[in-house]
């Protein structure tokens, strides 16, 4: 599962950020999961519970944000939603490959509450 060292990752990150704000507690961590990151949401809240047990973190929350699928066609540059992550055929013109993913790839930290 690999979604546990992404969580281990992302708890680095926030113990950095933390730092650099002494006194506050730790409250949200909100997370961006694009289609195509091949992170599992469940999985990764899962593991940001095991990694922040017994932590000064613990009981912290972390909120996967879903991120859809959106592409550029590689034919008529048309942008869209596909329904599908295998079969993208373009609503436009009709093809079905060649076309430039600009959203869906990513996991990236969004937000980080504190109090």
């Amino acid at each position: 599962m690999h979604e546990m060292s992404i969580a281990q990752s992302i708890l680095a990150i926030i113990e950095e950020e933390m730092g650099k704000r002494p006194g506050t507690t730790l409250k949200k961590v909100t997370v961006g999961n694009g289609a195509l990151a091949g992170i599992v949401s469940d999985a990764l809240v899962f593991g940001w519970e095991a990694v922040t047990l017994g932590t000064h973190l613990e009981g912290s929350e972390l909120v996967v944000n879903e991120i859809p699928i959106k592409v550029c066609c590689g034919g008529c540059k048309n942008e869209f939603v596909p329904e599908d992550k295998l079969y993208m055929a373009c609503p436009e013109c009709g093809l079905e490959i060649g076309h430039e993913v600009l959203q869906g790839k990513e996991l990236q930290i969004e937000s980080i509450e504190v109090e």
